[in-house]
């Protein structure tokens, strides 16, 4: 069971992500945020599986702002897939000095989408509020270290 402190870590950095989510959508009216049906749409119209479902944050369709109502998604139509990657730190230079945690899912996405696919670094310090957008491969151009770390959740009963 996660212990308290990483649950209120957690519920922070959920919040910290929703204020994100509204800076984009007030500085870029570009940035849209899909509801779970949108999400399932987007899936077919690249050929994902479901199993990406959470890999991303908010969309970019060329034509298309988020004051719309709806929209109907055409197979020609531009998407880009954005992850949202948050701090509260004071940067400069965003993205340099950025910390951030991803999934394999993310990096796997960002790989076979390639220009569709884009991590968008935010930063919310009052001082230097930005957002930058940028793919996996200008990631790795900018890259100082990349570590594996493992996630793990044991059984809740013996199987014996």
């Amino acid at each position: 069971m996660a212990s308290a402190q990483s649950y209120e870590i957690t519920l922070k950095n959920n919040i910290t992500e929703k204020e994100a989510v509204l800076f984009l959508m007030e500085s870029n009216p570009s940035f849209i945020e899909p509801d779970k049906e949108s999400r399932k749409a987007i899936l077919q119209h690249f050929g994902l599986n479901a199993k990406f479902i959470r890999a991303f944050d908010l969309i970019q369709v060329d034509g298309h702002v988020n004051s719309e109502e709806k929209f109907i998604l055409k197979p020609t139509d531009k998407v880009t897939l954005i992850e949202i990657k948050s701090t509260k730190k004071r940067l400069e230079n965003n993205p340099y000095g950025f910390f951030f945690g991803a999934t394999e899912n993310e990096f796997s996405i960002a790989n076979k989408l390639g220009k569709n696919y884009k991590f968008c670094f935010v930063c919310l310090h009052p001082d230097t509020k930005s957002y930058v957008t940028l793919s996996s491969h200008e990631i790795d151009d900018i890259t100082k270290n990349k570590r594996i770390q493992y996630q793990i959740n044991l059984q809740t009963k013996p199987t014996r």
